[in-house]
């Protein structure tokens, strides 16, 4: 009977979906907000001057101050939806958008308003993320502490790590919080003994919790030449300034 199902002698019926969970994520307005910013400073555009902010006011959606909470996901109207897909929380692309936020606020000469929303993106998602055992920032975590579905959940990548050391040095630059210097000095340190190959130069890119080093290759479809990159010339222009 299987066999007549897989060579078609057997019509399996109609195709039966399920209905969509109807969800928006954080990540276009995120993306778009930075690529915004890029197009207006260096090249006038008055489009993308126009449209930043509305992405801030999107982003502004998914920061829940009522349990202190970057969503990854929540439902059409703003609410969080109780389901493993959209309860799943990653604080290192949380950790990013807050510093797109704060850069926002930095344009516009230390805009108080944006660096408190950017302070508290940044606050609410290093208390998630954070390991206090090993170090580093997890990769994903539930909004309810709830079980994660990925297997890699409390893996660290290359990359939340690298938001985290621009986004702590940027709310120290903005506040003078040395709370942000106290989370800088952890994180780049962190990053920079557990990532960096000391005889090969570079980083690894995914490590297990402990720190031990997952995989040995420094690229692939997903690690190209921009976190690290961008990490290290965004602080060093922060630092000079």
């Amino acid at each position: 009977k299987c066999m007549d199902y897989m060579d078609g002698r057997v019509s399996t019926g109609e195709s039966k979906w399920t209905d969509e969970r109807k969800l928006k994520g954080i990540g276009v307005p995120m993306i778009f907000l930075q690529v915004a910013q890029v197009l207006a400073a260096n090249g006038g555009d008055e489009l993308a001057e126009r449209k930043i902010n509305g992405f801030i006011e999107e982003i502004r959606e998914f920061v829940r101050d009522d349990i202190e909470c970057v969503m990854e996901q929540i439902g059409i109207d703003g609410e969080v939806v109780d389901h493993i897909d959209a309860r799943t929380l990653n604080p290192g692309h949380a950790i990013e958008g807050a510093w797109f936020i704060l850069h926002e606020a930095k344009l516009r000469g230390g805009d108080q308003e944006l660096v408190d929303l950017g302070c508290r993106m940044l606050d609410y998602m290093w208390k998630r993320g954070w390991d206090h055992e090993y170090g580093g920032l997890a990769y994903f975590k539930d909004v309810y502490d709830k079980p994660v579905q990925e297997y890699w959940h409390d893996m660290k990548f290359w990359w939340p790590q690298c938001e985290a050391i621009i986004a702590t040095l940027l709310a120290y630059k903005l506040t003078g919080d040395e709370k942000y210097a106290k989370w800088h000095r952890l994180i780049h340190e962190y990053a920079h003994q557990t990532f960096h190959d000391e005889q090969h130069g570079e980083w690894y890119g995914y490590v297990h919790r402990d720190g031990r080093v997952s995989s040995m290759l420094k690229g692939n479809h997903y690690k190209g030449p921009f976190h690290l990159p961008r990490m290290q010339w965004y602080c060093w222009k922060l630092l000079q300034s």
